[in-house]
């Protein structure tokens, strides 16, 4: 637990360095680079701490063993792939499949620990890419991507959250009506995550002006698969089978069990409606990102009882990294500012201590942090920090 704190504050503490345009093109000017093509002392600055993230981030990912909750569970999928065994126990996708066995393949035996440093470098790199070419304050983004425990979330389930940081990439093609570069980013993740085809649907939806009535038409969708729920389920199942028989159609499901991402669509909500004149009204991008929270909190709620809902509604949601520092971006200096400011950073704090207290679960299994650096063959376990 102290050693995410340190992470934390420390790569805070150099994305406060970073600029807005730390990677522009030659020659551009307004402040971004000199007349000569060269960066400015800050600018290069901006650089290093950039740098300075991704290798702290990438090498906490890289150097960890057995932490997340199916650590265990993708070894052996790794070994099913380079064994050759039958594709029908294979459960991961086409894209991700090919991606073990060239590693495996390139390092001459089974060198899990090689895939996750691959997996764990490539999610932080398209996290922070997506992150500095789209937000309006990168510091803030950055900060609740820590703070909101995104980050520690990525040592588990390696290819969705991979998958996650490229749909939030993609969004920016969404709001440029690059709809083509869109759908073939999509399409290329969903060969590391198939689940990630639903946002072809769902970002396009949020990226409309939204009717009257077509509120309405939502509205009453949603309280349909709210009161339909058997029905629902068992097309559910139907589509992903994969679920049918296991744990999770009895677990992990429910409003309780979709609390925190409730609370913070709730919090978003309040945000926007504090700024809504200053913010919300005349913003196309926050309007945008908005509306994915609104989706996010009706399958939080009316679909809370779907297996692994939340991993859905984490398409919609984790773009509040763009959302809040847009809202309070918008804010001209003073008291009213100053006060959005203080309770977004009471809110991610408490939100971190909250993390932080669950996430030796087993849901999650992120504590305690372990290394395989240090370690011998015979303790393969790895060696705990702090």
């Amino acid at each position: 637990m102290v050693f995410y704190g340190l992470i934390t504050a420390l790569t805070v503490l150099l994305s406060c360095f970073v600029g807005r345009a730390a990677f522009p093109a030659a020659g551009r000017t307004a402040g971004v680079w000199t007349d000569k093509g060269q960066p400015t002392r800050r600018q290069a600055l901006g650089l290093v701490c950039l740098t300075g993230i991704f290798l702290v981030l990438a090498g906490v990912s890289a150097l960890r063993i057995e932490v997340g909750n199916d650590y265990g569970k993708y070894v052996d999928i790794f070994h099913e792939i380079y064994a050759g065994t039958d594709e029908a126990y294979v459960v991961t996708e086409a894209g991700f499949n090919f991606v073990v066995w060239l590693l495996y393949t390139l390092s001459g035996y089974e060198n899990y620990l090689l895939v996750f440093a691959v997996f764990g470098m490539a999610t932080v790199y398209v996290f922070l890419k997506a992150m500095y070419r789209q937000s309006v304050d990168f510091k803030v983004s950055f900060a609740l991507f820590m703070l909101l425990g995104v980050y520690f979330r990525t040592f588990t389930t390696v290819r969705y959250y991979f998958v996650l940081a490229l749909t939030l990439y993609s969004l920016s093609y969404v709001r440029r009506r690059e709809f083509l570069k869109f759908v073939l980013l999509i399409l290329f993740a969903s060969l590391f995550h198939k689940s990630v085809l639903v946002v072809l649907v769902l970002y396009p939806l949020a990226a409309l002006e939204w009717k009257r009535w077509m509120l309405a038409a939502g509205g009453m969708a949603a309280v349909c698969v709210f009161v339909l729920q058997r029905p629902v389920l068992e097309l559910a199942l139907a589509l992903y089978p994969t679920f049918v028989g296991t744990v999770y159609v009895t677990s992990g499901v429910g409003l309780m069990a979709n609390a925190s991402g409730i609370l913070r669509c709730l919090f978003v909500f309040g945000l926007a409606a504090f700024c809504f004149r200053e913010s919300v009204a005349h913003n196309p991008a926050n309007q945008f990102t908005l509306k994915l929270s609104v989706l996010g909190f009706l399958l939080y709620t009316c679909a809370s009882f779907l297996p692994l809902v939340s991993r859905i509604a984490y398409y919609v949601v984790t773009p509040q990294l763009l959302l809040i520092p847009g809202l309070l971006a918008g804010l001209s200096r003073g008291r009213k500012k100053k006060a959005a400011v203080l309770v977004t950073l009471l809110f991610a704090a408490g939100y971190f201590l909250w993390f932080l207290g669950t996430a030796s679960g087993s849901g999650i299994r992120v504590l305690p942090y372990r290394t395989w650096v240090f370690t011998t063959k015979e303790w393969i376990n790895g060696s705990d920090f702090f």
